[in-house]
This record gives C-alpha cells, structure tokens and sequence, in this order.
C-alpha cells in the first residue's frame, strides 16, 4: 500500500520530468480517471507552490540583509581619514570645505542609518510580496489560453430569460402567477457515438461540474448518461448511456482516423448550437491548435456554443477530430482535438477494462456519398449532451 510520501514522491518525480515515457502515460491516465488521486496531485501542487515561495522570500531577506550589513561596514570604515584644521573638516583634498548643511546630513545619517536600512529592507520586500501575489492572483484566475473560448453553450440564462419574458406576458394577459419552472439543465454541447453499444464521446469541458447528465437524439429520445473517462488535457470525454430503455444503435457509418489530416482538406461537422441540427463546413487550415498545440487542429469553419463535443469529418466521412473551442480574435478559426487521441485513448482503456472493451467500427459507410446522404446517415449518431448540477 502507497503512503503519502510516495505519492509526493512519485509527483515530484513527475513534475522533474524524471519519469519513463509508459510511467508518464500511465500516471496522467489515472490523474484523469482516479478523482482522488487527482486531488492529492492537486494538494501536492499547492504545498510545493507554497514552499516556493516562502524559498524565495527567504532568499530575498537574505540578499537584503547582505546588502545592509555592507553598507555598514562600508560606512564604519571611511576611504579617507577626515581631519580637522582650523575648524574646518575636509576629505582628499584640504582645500576643499564641507559645508554646515552636509555635516548635518552626515550626523543624520550616521544616527539613523540602521533604522533607515531596515525600512528600505521592509519597503522592498512588500514590493516583492505585492507583486508575487498579484502573479499567484493572475495564474489562479487566468483561462486556459486567452483569446480562446471553449464552446459549452450556458443554456440556464436563456431559459430564465425565456420564461421571464413568457411569466411576464402572461400575468399581463390573465393577472395569474405563472408556476415555479421544472429543473432545466444548466449546460449544453454535441456528443456522438463512440460505438453502437452506448458509448458516447464529447469534450471534456462540457460536462465539467456535472451531477448529472442526459443525452437526446434527434427524434427526442432521452437517455441518462454517465462519465466514464475525462481527459482534461486534451479536452476528451467518454460517455456511457446507462437508462434501461436504451437500445443499441445501429451500425456506425464513420470510422476513427488514426492518423493525420491533411492541410487544406475539406472537413465538416454537425452539432447542436440550437434545438436544430447544425451543419458546419470548411478547410483544416493548420495541423496545430492554439499557440501551436499539435493535440488540435485548426479549421475554418464558423462555430458557436453548442459545438463543443460535436464530430469532425473529412470529405470522405472519417472522424478526424472532436470540435473543442474557437479564437474570439480570429474570424472563423476553431479548433478540434485529434481523432489520433482519442484513438489512443481509447487503446489505453481497453488495457485497464478488459470487462468493458470498445468495439470501434471499421467499416465507412460515408465513402463516395453526396453530403446531404451523408448528412442523414450521420444525424443519428449525433446527440444533445444536458449538463445538470
């Protein structure tokens, strides 16, 4: 049985950069499945930030105590020996006089020096604690990336002003007060099928917070899901349908790319910004995501809340990647976890849940058909994830 200190050994190890490859691996799998185990790496986290910094505080006190002891030695052991000749004091050159007002100085200095030193000490040292605390403040409230924004559509502020709007007409019409509203979920993104037994994949910000979830399809058949695998890192998620009345759908008609996409191919994407499926279409413009991520890619195709989670094809009808976020500061420029990932995860799972395994599809049934049939032969694989918390 692991104690405490060896996980911290393990983390330190892990954040050196001194753990194998396969150790590597294995350790942010379980970060990313294993909820308690997440939290002692985020507690170890937090202990060595604040050790950090006391580290540095203490080395900076040390540095301005250094300094303060050399002035007075400085000060105790002039260059020069001053003399006094005719009531006149001077250093270096004897004709030069020291006025009253510099005397006076130098007695105020000489009587006040300590105190003076440690208030500069003290004034530098708030400084640096102003300033580190302003850092600690930014990176704990800092997003992911600036100038990204994550694609999870806020549905409860719609709905509150929808029935603001609704209440108010009525109590004008009939002078009743409209009832309480049911529960209405808080969060809303695509999710679509990994494989025809029920599981689901979507992004891992999606579901984020979530108590509970619930997937609809197109004709309106709802479903309650559960998370099986988060992967935070590169904002993948998968999803199992655990209601009764669930049946196993159909054949998949798409197949997982493993590999890379090609700059300038032609993708698109279905997903669900509004009650309606959404059609998305346009060109992978770089084989990286934001600030050169090579876990993304990055397509043209103008996107909104609603998106994240949604699927990511080639011409052909090969899932390439999984919608994730757009850039606020560039027209039309989102981005799309690779479908080379999720592949990998899935791989890793298998290994861990040899009770559960992933019967991913191998046959593309899209290949060399017209969009609008490989629109209707998509849609009802394409779902509405509801976040409840």
């Amino acid at each position: 049985m692991q104690t405490e200190a060896d996980y911290y050994a393990l983390f330190e190890a892990y954040q050196r950069g001194e753990l194998a490859a396969g150790a590597r691996a294995d350790l942010e799998a379980r970060l990313g499945a294993d909820h308690r185990l997440g939290q002692r790496y985020a507690e170890f986290e937090e202990l060595t930030s604040t050790l950090r910094t006391y580290g540095e505080r203490r080395r900076t006190r040390q540095l301005l105590g250094g300094l303060h002891e050399a002035m007075l030695a400085a000060d105790a052991a002039p260059a020069v020996e001053e003399q006094q000749a005719g009531g006149l004091s001077y250093s270096v050159n004897p004709r030069l006089s020291i006025s009253r007002t510099e005397r006076r100085l130098r007695e105020f200095w000489s009587g006040h020096r300590a105190t003076m030193g440690v208030a500069a000490s003290v004034a530098v040292l708030a400084v640096f604690s102003t300033l580190l605390g302003l850092d600690l403040w930014r990176s704990a409230n800092a997003p992911a990336a600036r100038g990204v924004r994550e694609l999870r559509l806020e549905v409860a502020q719609i709905v509150r002003n929808q029935i603001a709007l609704n209440n108010k007409v009525n109590n004008q019409l009939t002078g009743e007060t409209a009832m309480p509203p049911v529960r209405e979920n808080k969060f809303a993104g695509t999710g679509f099928a990994l494989t025809a037994d029920g599981y689901l994949v979507t992004s891992a910000h999606v579901i984020k917070g979530a108590d509970s979830l619930l997937v609809e399809s197109r004709d309106h058949q709802r479903y309650h899901a559960e998370t099986v695998y988060a992967d935070r890192k590169h904002d993948l998620a998968i999803l199992r349908i655990k209601d009764r009345n669930f049946k196993p759908f159909a054949k998949l008609p798409y197949t997982f790319k493993a590999g890379q996409a090609d700059l300038g191919e032609r993708v698109f994407t279905l997903g669900y910004p509004r009650k309606d499926a959404v059609y998305g279409e346009g060109a992978l413009s770089a084989r990286s995501g934001y600030d050169g991520d090579t876990a993304f890619y990055q397509v043209s195709i103008p996107l909104n809340p609603g998106n994240s989670g949604g699927p990511l094809l080639d011409g052909q009808g090969n899932l390439i990647g999984v919608v994730s976020s757009r850039q606020d500061d560039v027209l039309g420029a989102a981005f799309a976890t690779k479908s080379s990932y999720l592949v990998r995860l899935v791989d890793s799972l298998k290994n861990k849940q040899p009770a559960q395994p992933y019967h991913l599809p191998h046959a593309n049934q899209l290949a060399g058909a017209g969009r609008p049939q490989q629109l209707r032969r998509l849609q009802d694989f394409v779902f509405v994830v509801k976040v409840y918390e």
